[in-house]
């Protein structure tokens, strides 16, 4: 698919600049802090960040004593992050076709990567975080509130990127959400005042996908 791949490209070519860009991100957005916190304290066993990118909160979730991996699209992303945080595992993957076993995990975080998938590949992602997470476990997902589809032609340091950013409504993301057999706990809206909003979803996975 063309998303996937302009996807990856555009990730590798801006790793190092993307890196430096949310280095202080935790520091500077304590609700976005307080949301991965809350993530760790309630997560009962091994967690993925998907679309880990550079190993940032990988690495925050790992220090609050959770057994985190991360999966991103972008190898150049994933050669960063093992090599910024060597005691962690890191690996390429996509998350519309996962590649970890059923039920292997307690949690799911997909911070700001969900954003990059279109529409109609959006419940096959959510079926692959269902699908590897253990019944009651948790599925957080930050994105970017608004309606439409902007095309990203330049990135973080001037680097040359060609994604789509979907911009999506709290109950078009919590629609799907249940429809993949999630129920939603939670969700919350960063910088309300913000030309684009963020928001984070908390949902825990239900025992088995409805009809």
């Amino acid at each position: 698919m063309t998303w996937l791949a302009d996807t990856a490209t555009s990730y590798d070519t801006v790793a190092e600049s993307y890196a430096e860009f949310v280095s202080d991100a935790l520091e500077e957005q304590p609700y976005l802090k307080a949301a991965l916190t809350l993530f760790a304290a309630q997560v009962d066993g091994p967690a993925v960040d998907v679309g880990c990118g550079p190993g940032h909160f990988t690495a925050y979730l790992a220090s609050l004593g959770v057994d985190a991996s991360g999966i991103d699209l972008s190898p150049g992303m994933i050669e960063l992050a093992r090599r910024s945080h060597p005691g962690l595992r890191f690996e390429v993957g996509s998350m519309t076709d996962l590649a970890l076993p059923d039920a292997s995990v307690a949690g799911v975080l997909a911070s700001w990567s969900l954003i990059h998938v279109p529409d109609e590949a959006v419940p096959a992602a959510l079926g692959h975080f269902h699908r590897v997470l253990r019944p009651g476990g948790l599925l957080v997902i930050g994105y970017h509130v608004g309606v439409g589809t902007r095309l990203k032609t330049e990135g973080y340091g001037g680097h040359p990127m060609r994604v789509n950013v979907h911009l999506r409504q709290p109950w078009w993301l919590a629609r799907r959400v249940r429809e993949a057999g999630f129920a939603v706990d939670a969700e919350w809206l960063l910088n309300p005042e913000a030309e684009v909003s963020q928001g984070i979803l908390f949902a825990s996975r239900t025992p088995a996908l409805r009809s």
